[in-house]
């Protein structure tokens, strides 16, 4: 290169999963035909209704051109009607809902609305990757709390009440938890408003999972009393609705930062694909039964991720939710990367080692169930051929962390 990369990127690396999947396709090119358990993208399609909604949309010619900043209102209107029906939460369509191209933007854009240079964020240990590289990009500075393993993967709130400083402005949150499929709580809703109105933190909860075998109900940070002076919730249709693609995502919160959050957003995109937005309408009117009989599929695949995890003499709790399964790995692994790379080398099975989470991951990996029942049962039968499985008995190490 003729010029330097901008100093920024000195403290980011490329995102994990982007390497590790350059690696399973130059695997797979050489004949390997991995097993790729490791990512969290929805194999299943989305509803025919909305597969047809595209369709209608997108062969009419007045369709193909741009698009508001804001997304069109019936959009923002179905998605506060899918707040209320879901969550029981009032939003205005009009000024309390910003579509956004998929969550994941909605970080970047979040960040750049609010923090400065120095500024500090607070970030769950483990947690999402991309909440700390994007704080970074911005020039502020990562501050990590713990969750607690023994409460569910709860804020440990003596590690995070001495994380604050006079320079923290947002506190990442997500449940259902990711990675550790930790189920919302009021308590922890209700601590974190609590803990944000006093030290006047901005919380930035995120929350795709919510509708994901999430059996004790489906919850947003808004429905509680005094959340919208304090917090945003980023939602999606990726994992709940089968449109990882489609990149439909929103932030929902009072219009003073939603506001400030379109300063931004106007300046980077230019609006979404009005087709996207007619299926995204269509896919938020989606009937139970349909996300019912998702939920039945998911909770068919996690019994064979259970027994995969039972031959890997894994330790986890059955009652967790999400798209994924979290799990403590056996006390004689006393090198967990090395560990998920042998398998992969060996068994062609690729599991996601929990270390990049976090610290607080580090014994842990997490295993997708985007993948058929049959294509994890024959990962379990590659594993079990693992020179390391060969001869041993499996037990059943479902319990909880």
């Amino acid at each position: 290169m003729i010029i330097e990369p901008a100093n920024r990127l000195k403290s980011v690396e490329e995102y994990y999963f982007s390497k590790k999947l350059q690696q399973i396709r130059e695997m797979n090119l050489s004949g390997a035909d991995v097993i790729n358990l490791g990512i969290g993208d929805p194999d299943l399609s989305p509803s025919n209704e909305v597969i047809a909604k595209i369709i209608e949309s997108v062969q009419r010619p007045q369709n193909h051109g741009y698009q508001s900043y804001r997304g069109i209102p019936d959009l923002r209107k179905s998605i506060a009607a899918f707040y209320k029906k879901t969550y029981n939460v009032s939003l205005d369509g009009e000024t309390e809902v910003l579509p956004l191209l998929g969550s994941k933007e909605g970080i970047m854009h979040i960040s750049m609305a609010f923090l400065n240079p120095g500024d500090e964020v607070l970030v769950p240990d483990p947690g999402y990757p991309t909440y700390s590289s994007v704080t970074k990009l911005t020039g502020a500075k990562v501050v990590y709390y713990n969750l607690d393993e023994k409460k569910n993967w709860s804020p440990d709130y003596k590690n995070l009440s001495e994380s604050v400083s006079s320079l923290t402005k947002i506190i990442w949150i997500n449940y259902p938890n990711m990675p550790t499929g930790g189920k919302a709580t009021d308590d922890i809703f209700k601590k974190i408003i609590e803990f944000a109105h006093f030290h006047k933190i901005l919380i930035c909860h995120d929350n795709p999972y919510s509708m994901i075998l999430n059996q004790g109900g489906f919850t947003s940070i808004l429905s509680f009393e005094g959340a919208k002076d304090v917090a945003l919730e980023l939602n999606s249709l990726s994992k709940s609705h089968n449109m990882p693609g489609w990149r439909v995502g929103w932030v929902s919160g009072k219009k003073e930062y939603i506001d400030t959050i379109l300063k931004v957003k106007s300046n980077v995109d230019s609006g979404m694909f009005l087709p996207v937005q007619h299926g995204a309408i269509e896919a938020l009117n989606n009937s139970v039964e349909w996300h019912k009989n998702r939920n039945e599929e998911y909770s068919l695949r996690r019994k064979k991720v259970w027994h995969l995890l039972d031959i890997l003499n894994c330790k986890y709790d059955s009652n967790q939710v999400g798209l994924f399964v979290w799990a403590k790995l056996p006390d004689e692994e006393k090198n967990p990367e090395e560990f998920v790379e042998s398998i992969l080398q060996s068994a062609k099975v690729f599991i996601t080692p929990g270390f990049i989470f976090g610290k607080m991951g580090a014994r842990h990996v997490r295993v997708s169930l985007c993948n058929s029942e049959s294509k994890i049962q024959e990962a379990a039968q590659r594993i079990l051929s693992h020179p390391r499985f060969q001869n041993k008995k499996t037990i059943n190490s479902r319990e909880k962390l």
